[in-house]
């Protein structure tokens, strides 16, 4: 009686106030309560108390409390319902004389959640001591259910004060990392968007019952079928995952509260919410690590049950996207992000995959903003959600204030401007003031990169990542389809050079169709050049299909995370054997060929004479370099930010490789991220680098720099920090100095 009391309130013309008042005295009606409130989570992390029937009137929007303050404090911060038959004799209990509660002994409370998230908490109270049973902490939240729908859709922000938004509605400065740069501003479109539940009380509990079964089988069904599909893999990781996923399906205790929160008089769909609801909120509280783990597989799987349920899509199609759409994730492949129209996209937020990811490639070479680990910030928004992100500094804005959307479409139109700068400068050559040359080339890695070389004016392709190809493709790519795709690459350049890397898989880099195999330490593990040399056939088909596709032209071949002179000669032999055979079959060959490695492995610093006696070309991966000489992961935020690339023993380091590279006469490039940032790039410049390969969008900043740039300078700047043995951490700040007071711009 009390849902269907309720639902008629739902729908009754009245403003928000007045709903809600009519929502408590039901409440305390229903339930035999002398009191029933409801406190609502505003922006600003206190709790306001909204409506009450019982308390003082005089102390609706007046009374607030912290978050951790007394009992409803407490419930909003442990998420979890409280049931007292003396509240006042509890630790927690905070009075509020504004209320006139100090007649009330027994107290009950339940959060009100919504995506695991506290929005609010609904209290109910009595004067005699009692204890609560299990039936009404039931009612409540399910109660609970209803005002969360009501807080989220922001009916009640027409009731707040001025300055006091409410929580799931206000604006949140959230801090991620920076994965592309750029600005974007546009509306929220959730990757695999949350059903939203709008009949919460059932009309036939016998009939949401049999609906919550069929939907749970289906989604069984397909568990098993994924895992059956996958049992040619063998066993790894994948099939571990999935063998977890489906004894969570098939978890007793997850079905029993399903049917239990049916039998309450929701609908399938509300209690697989409010279950989920519960869950959520337990296990983000949670500082087991593999619990937090679980809740990723809670969420999906109560999702694909909604989603059943409704017969919703579970991922956004491309023709929904709206024309600035801000693409929000947990995660994401690089082949999902391909699938969405680029002209639609404005930016993409992921809770998980910072720069190194690979679908952070991806957006950079399709010029997308993007940010990375922002917690939870699935279940902080909402569809259509106003949303502007900062790729440069990894900053998200959810509903952003008037003042944060003007400051930001500023700095949109200023990057605008910028960016048509930088499209003045594509034909100038890279010349330092003093007329030193530096090459600038960009890193590509897909057919859509191409255009930006002509855009940006680069000089070649410094690096072309081939194993992109190879993580979107279904199946592992036929000699002929590389063919195609390097040839179409080539021919798309004319007369500048494209050097080519050879796959760099394994480690973070799976391929969906290769089996995995588990390593305490992938990254030093079983990947790159390792696993070419381990799988010939693998190898030699790629080298097979660069070589047809450069034949009569210049071609250039390098070799990643070479750690030993005789994994190059291994590499260098096999390609020379697949140069006889093609010329065997009468197939045209490189007119030129050219052999260089990534120097990327530590171990290659202390061989460099050898290798330079070998290679033509060396490029530098500054990347993987840093990590593995800081032995810092990349990837790991706890450890990625301890090391500065611009510390001096770093900088030593790559000095040393360009001094003896240069006295073969060896060309250098630099191919990892530090070369796209200005400041970096100066710093590089200063020590001797004459080649940089970045992404596109850097090149216009890089080469702004440059031109403003005295080489002479830099480098009398740099060569006593660079001999000083002072233990200094960073020269960055210095750097910074030296380029404001001559005007180079950063």
């Amino acid at each position: 009686m009390l849902l269907r009391r309720l639902r008629e309130i739902m729908a009754e013309p009245v403003n928000a106030q007045a709903r809600l008042d009519k929502i408590v005295v039901n409440i305390a009606s229903n339930m035999v309560a002398e009191v029933c409130s409801v406190y609502v989570l505003r922006a600003d992390a206190r709790l306001e108390l909204f409506a009450t029937e019982g308390l003082n009137r005089e102390a609706v929007h007046q009374t607030t409390m912290r978050s951790g303050e007394g009992l409803v404090g407490l419930i909003a911060e442990s998420a979890e319902p409280l049931s007292l038959s003396d509240a006042q004799s509890h630790p927690a209990f905070s009075y509020k004389p504004e209320t006139g509660e100090e007649i009330y002994n027994s107290f009950l409370g339940v959060p009100i959640l919504r995506g695991g998230n506290t929005l609010g908490v609904l209290v109910v109270q009595n004067r005699v001591r009692r204890a609560y049973p299990e039936e009404e902490v039931e009612v409540l939240q399910t109660t609970a259910m209803l005002l969360a729908e009501m807080i989220a859709s922001g009916e009640l922000q027409s009731i707040v004060r001025p300055g006091a938004d409410i929580a799931s509605r206000g604006p949140l400065a959230l801090s991620g990392s920076a994965v592309a740069d750029g600005v974007g501003l546009g509306h929220v479109v959730l990757q695999r968007p949350r059903v939203i539940v709008r009949q919460i009380i059932a009309e036939d509990i016998k009939k949401e019952k049999a609906r919550l079964d069929d939907a749970i089988g289906i989604v069984r069904d397909s568990i098993d079928q994924l895992i059956k599909a996958g049992e040619e893999d063998g066993p790894g990781e994948h099939r571990d995952v999935l063998e977890a996923f489906r004894m969570i399906a098939h978890d007793p205790g997850w079905l029993r509260r399903l049917q239990e929160a049916v039998v309450t008089g929701l609908t399938a769909e509300a209690a697989v919410e409010r279950v989920q609801n519960n869950s959520r909120a337990r296990l983000q509280r949670s500082t087991d690590p593999y619990l937090r783990e679980r809740l990723h597989d809670l969420d999906d799987l109560a999702n694909r049950v909604l989603h059943q349920l409704t017969g919703q899509p579970l991922v956004t199609a491309n023709a929904d996207l709206p024309d600035n759409a801000i693409l929000v994730a947990r995660t994401m492949g690089p082949a999902a992000l391909l699938d969405y129209d680029r002209k639609k996209l404005r930016g993409l937020v992921l809770e998980e995959g910072g720069a190194s990811s690979h679908v952070a490639i991806v957006a950079r070479a399709l010029g997308i903003p993007a940010v990375g680990d922002i917690a939870n910030i699935t279940s902080l928004v909402e569809q259509g959600d106003a949303i502007i992100i900062d790729g440069a500094t990894g900053e998200a804005h959810l509903r952003p204030p008037p003042d944060v959307q003007a400051a930001y479409a500023d700095k949109a139109r200023l990057r605008a401007r910028r960016q048509e700068q930088y499209r003045a400068l594509r034909d100038m050559p890279a010349v330092t003031k003093d007329g030193v040359k530096i090459d600038l080339h960009m890193n590509a890695g897909l057919v859509i990169d191409m255009p930006h070389v002509e855009e940006t004016g680069a000089e070649s392709i410094g690096l072309f990542r081939t194993e992109l190809q190879f993580m979107l493709a279904p199946q592992f790519p036929r000699v002929n389809e590389q063919v195609t795709l390097y040839k179409s690459v080539l021919d798309a350049m004319g007369a500048k050079p494209v050097t080519f890397r050879t796959l760099d898989i394994g480690g973070d880099k799976a391929l969906p169709y290769m089996r995995k195999f588990e390593e305490e330490n992938p990254a030093l593990g079983w990947r790159a050049i390792r696993i070419g040399l381990d799988r010939p056939g693998l190898l030699r088909s790629q080298l097979r299909a660069m070589l047809r596709a450069g034949g009569g032209r210049d071609l250039r071949i390098m070799f990643p995370m070479i750690a030993a002179c005789g994994e190059f000669d291994a590499a260098k032999a096999m390609t020379l054997r697949e140069v006889r055979r093609l010329a065997a079959q009468g197939h045209e060959t490189p007119a030129s060929l050219k052999l260089g490695i990534m120097v990327e492995v530590p171990s290659i610093l202390w061989q460099l004479e050898e290798v330079l006696a070998r290679v033509d070309f060396l490029s530098v991966g500054s990347n993987d370099l840093m990590q593995y000489l800081t032995a810092a992961d990349r990837d790991n935020k706890r450890v990625s930010g301890r090391f500065d690339p611009l510390s001096p023993p770093l900088l030593r380091a790559l000095k040393g490789i360009i001094d003896k590279a240069a006295e073969t006469g060896t060309p250098v490039t630099l191919c990892g991220e530090i070369g796209g940032r200005a400041l970096e790039a100066l710093a590089l410049i200063g020590i001797g680098y004459r080649g940089l390969s970045m992404a596109a969008s850097s090149i216009g900043p890089v080469k702004a720099m440059i031109l403003a740039l005295n080489a002479s300078e830099a480098r009398e700047f740099l060569a006593p920090r660079l001999a000083a043995h002072d233990g200094a951490a960073s020269l960055r700040e210095e750097l910074r100095a030296f380029a404001e007071a001559r005007g180079v711009p950063l």
